[in-house]
């Protein structure tokens, strides 16, 4: 699960700006964020749902799981 979790809490109105970006995840590895218009990928995942309010920080729902390589 920690290679699904960032540093710190992220809206995505600063995912947007990471576009062609390589983000560290907790695990140590890092996932390589690509925007086109109102398409956010994670990897060859897509952001479906952003930012969910959760009590420790903020959720964007993707379409699979992430599998570090």
């Amino acid at each position: 699960l920690t290679y699904h979790v960032v540093y710190g809490e992220v809206p995505s109105s600063d995912v947007v700006t990471l576009d062609g970006q390589s983000v560290e995840t907790l695990n140590g590895a890092s996932v390589d964020i690509t925007v086109d218009g109102d398409t956010v990928m994670v990897n060859d995942a897509t952001v479906v749902t952003p930012d969910v309010a959760a009590s420790n920080g903020v959720i964007h729902v993707i379409d699979k799981v992430l599998l570090p390589e």
